[in-house]
């Protein structure tokens, strides 16, 4: 097992790593819309928070030579569902097809009193 880990992604605020490798295969723990270099969210609502999740996971990705084209499944946690559709126009600006496979949820509480999550496996 490899363990991914970058400054240019939030540091993991628990006992767990920023994402890990195994045989080919990436597992990027879920990211919280912190910016790095400050700890905070970024202003804005939910596109903004949904841009810096995915600028997270694709900083963590590249770390280790991976990008968001080779992300197979994604997991998006809300805590507004009816964030959907503005988290969704973010979200295809940062894929292309093909598009990964994804599951999204509306949740009752996040991390940090997060609006979002986002977590997502990737292989090459």
């Amino acid at each position: 097992m490899n363990v991914l880990n970058t400054q240019n992604a939030p540091a993991a605020i628990g006992p767990y790593s920023q994402g890990v490798e195994v045989n080919g295969i990436v597992f990027v723990s879920g990211q919280l819309p912190i910016i790095p270099t400050t700890g905070t969210f970024p202003e804005g609502g939910i596109k903004e928070h949904t841009r810096q999740c995915l600028t997270n996971i694709k900083a963590i990705l590249e770390s280790h030579g991976y990008t968001l084209a080779d992300v197979v499944k994604t997991t998006v946690l809300l805590a507004d569902i009816d964030d959907f559709a503005a988290m969704n126009e973010v979200y295809a600006e940062m894929f292309s097809n093909p598009y990964p496979a994804r599951s999204a949820f509306a949740v009752k509480d996040l991390p940090k009193g997060a609006m979002l999550e986002i977590e997502c496996i990737a292989a090459k």
